[in-house]
């Protein structure tokens, strides 16, 4: 009699082996479940010779030992595309780690912020801190070591209890703190060679992926400086940023001094209750910088007539800028606004990116000829006409609105490009005093993993344009690479140029905007490009205890974001 195979599979009984669709390098074949995404046709590298660090899964960000079970597409990423960079920059923290705590195992280390093209770390023995030429030589002799042996780096899982027990064995308390108010049943780990760190996001599946770096003494620590991103063994020249880094170095010792330098004891003082006095503090010690800035204006008033504002997106320029008029008045003089949105060029002259999108970002969005006129006029005491740009036409028009600078007049000009040359070229240096905002977190997850400012600034832009603007989270995210590419071409090159800095981050704004950015994420759906993002910040936002906005004093900078500001936009 022959044997029906329709319905139980191959002749004998046995059933066919489990497989799923999988489409990957513009090909779609059946493979067994659970294969890992590092086993799918295809080498280490990409064409150009670039390592594969990790992969999108689904538009999931993966590691190479994720295990497809699932009807998928699959893209594996190097250091070239924006989520294999960040791969590569924490899988390089993480073994750097792992090298001081072998080598110095009672060393105080921390990753704490991006400095140029790298990660600043901090390093102290004994509570000394700075790291001699030696030990620095050593720790990179032993991460290339390291790189050459092609190591596994392994994620995985163990139990709540066993994760906490071995961290605290071992001392580290920021990680302890971290777990103190979050209880799943596992916890997500990476492990190397006898090392293990909490897992903060996908790192590089093996060691010799990590080829590219150079490590920098940078008093009192070190940086490890990165490759470009789509040439690992070509750096660029180190910009050792000390006006920023400063600015980072004080914010750091203020956190200390207050006992706030992770995101656990952030948690913690929302627990205890704390967080009223030291939202307090946070916003004094704002106040209090902006009148010392205000006061050097005041102090030099006979020869500064314009104040020149900028910063990157969602900096908290135009609060900043408006709590500035505030003190400048209070030293007896009379600040007068202008704004450079209003000389946009009508939207049809809008420059054009290289993909043929309007490119918001660039300089030329500006009428310069106009500006310059006006500027050279207003400097010369003369009376203009300011424009007006109506963003529901897209068009600019006069506005009927005159202006002369008095004497004791001084005008605030506030925008991304304020600290480009070319914007204020027909003004003498001699007027100017220029200030560069940014939002310069100096919290850690832990102390191997920093909170990035860029995603601070992203979290403020997802709520400020939900709230005030109308955009869903899709519609930010996607506009968000182009933004930080106009960045980094238009702003990040001027901000030495500035005469000072102010720093807008407050150490617990994340959690204020916890509550209002996570219900706008979990719109972002696995079928949306946008997804890894949506799905990295909204695990990242996991870390944080939420805490109540109405604490939030109606001047901050952060009502910017989040609406009730005594200020009016």
């Amino acid at each position: 009699m022959a044997m029906d195979k329709g319905a139980s599979g191959e002749a004998g009984g046995r059933a066919p082996a489990a497989t799923v669709r999988v489409t990957h390098d513009g090909q779609t074949g059946d493979y067994p479940v659970g294969l890992a995404v590092r086993d799918l046709p295809g080498g280490p590298a990409d064409a150009h010779g670039l390592r594969t660090v990790g992969a999108l899964v689904n538009n999931d960000v993966v590691t190479l030992s994720y295990p497809l079970d699932v009807e998928c597409r699959v893209e594996r990423v190097t250091a070239a595309n924006r989520h294999g960079w960040r791969i590569y920059r924490n899988s390089l923290a993480f073994l750097a780690a792992k090298v001081v705590h072998e080598q110095f195992p009672d060393a105080q280390f921390a990753v704490e912020h991006s400095l140029g093209s790298g990660f600043f770390c901090s390093f102290a023995v004994n509570g000394e801190p700075g790291i001699r030429p030696a030990a620095l030589l050593a720790i990179e002799r032993r991460m290339r070591r390291l790189v050459e042996a092609d190591l596994p780096i392994q994620r995985g899982k163990v139990a709540y209890e066993k994760a906490l027990h071995q961290f605290e064995a071992e001392g580290q308390q920021d990680k302890v703190n971290l777990l103190r108010f979050r209880n799943p049943p596992k916890i997500v780990i990476y492990t190397c060679d006898g090392f293990t760190d909490l897992a903060h996001g996908v790192l590089a599946d093996r060691t010799g992926a990590l080829a590219g770096f150079r490590l920098h003494a940078h008093p009192p620590g070190f940086v490890i400086q990165f490759p470009d991103p789509d040439a690992v063994s070509r750096f660029s020249d180190f910009d050792p940023q000390p006006h920023l880094f400063e600015i980072f170095r004080e914010h750091k010792e203020w956190g200390r001094i207050l006992g706030l330098r992770t995101v656990g004891d952030l948690n913690r003082m929302i627990a205890n209750r704390e967080m009223p006095d030291m939202i307090r503090i946070a916003e004094a010690l704002h106040e209090k910088k902006i009148a010392r800035l205000a006061d050097r204006i005041a102090a030099d008033r006979k020869r500064i007539r314009w104040v020149l504002i900028a910063g990157p997106s969602s900096s908290g320029k135009t609060t900043f800028s408006k709590r500035l008029m505030v003190q400048l008045r209070v030293n007896g003089m009379r600040p007068v606004a202008i704004s450079i949105d209003d000389y946009f060029v009508d939207r049809d002259r809008t420059p054009r990116d290289a993909a043929g999108e309007p490119d918001f970002e660039h300089i030329e969005t500006v009428d310069l000829p106009l500006l310059h006129a006006h500027l050279r006029a207003l400097d010369e005491g003369g009376e203009v006409e300011l424009p007006r740009f109506d963003f529901l036409a897209g068009t600019q028009s006069p506005s009927g609105r005159r202006l002369r600078l008095a004497d004791d007049e001084v005008a605030i000009v506030e925008g991304i490009h304020a600290l480009n040359p070319r914007l204020t070229e027909s003004l003498p240096p001699s007027h100017v005093f220029r200030i560069y905002v940014s939002a310069l977190t100096q919290l850690n997850l832990d102390y191997h993993n920093r909170v990035s400012t860029t995603d601070n600034r992203l979290l403020r832009r997802l709520v400020r344009d939900h709230l005030f603007r109308g955009n869903d989270a899709l519609t930010t995210l996607g506009m968000w690479p182009s933004v930080r590419r106009g960045e980094k071409t238009w702003i990040f090159p001027h901000q030495q140029r500035s005469d000072a800095a102010f720093n807008s981050a407050l150490d617990y704004e994340l959690a204020v905007l916890k509550p209002f950015a996570e219900p706008l994420l979990q719109e972002v759906k696995p079928y949306h490009a946008a997804y890894a993002e949506a799905r990295r910040l909204l695990v990242f936002l996991d870390a944080f205890l939420p805490l109540s906005f109405g604490g939030v004093p109606p001047t901050s900078i952060l009502r910017e974001f989040i609406g009730r500001s005594a200020f009016r936009y």
